[in-house]
């Protein structure tokens, strides 16, 4: 799955464009790697999303199309969450 798409499903992200937007600011790396909007990712891959005032890092449990907002933190494992130094 594109990396924009899982972080609207997984409700990381609001909206895939904002999700598009971040990726291409290069705010966005997926096990190490600066990724793209279009950068695929799998169950067991590391997200690290640079937010305003914190960096957020995720790992990814489970692929979904689509999920119920109950079931979305599911997708994912928090790993780390720090403010922006």
């Amino acid at each position: 799955m594109r990396i924009d798409k899982f972080l609207k499903v997984s409700r990381l992200i609001k909206r895939r464009t904002l999700a598009k937007e971040v990726a291409s600011q290069g705010r966005i790396t997926v096990n190490g790697n600066k990724a793209k909007a279009g950068t695929e990712v799998a169950p067991g891959d590391e997200i690290t999303i640079q937010f305003g005032s914190k960096v957020v890092t995720v790992r990814v449990e489970e692929i979904q199309d689509t999920t119920k907002k109950e079931a979305s933190d599911s997708m994912y494992t928090l790993l780390k969450e720090e403010p922006l130094s």
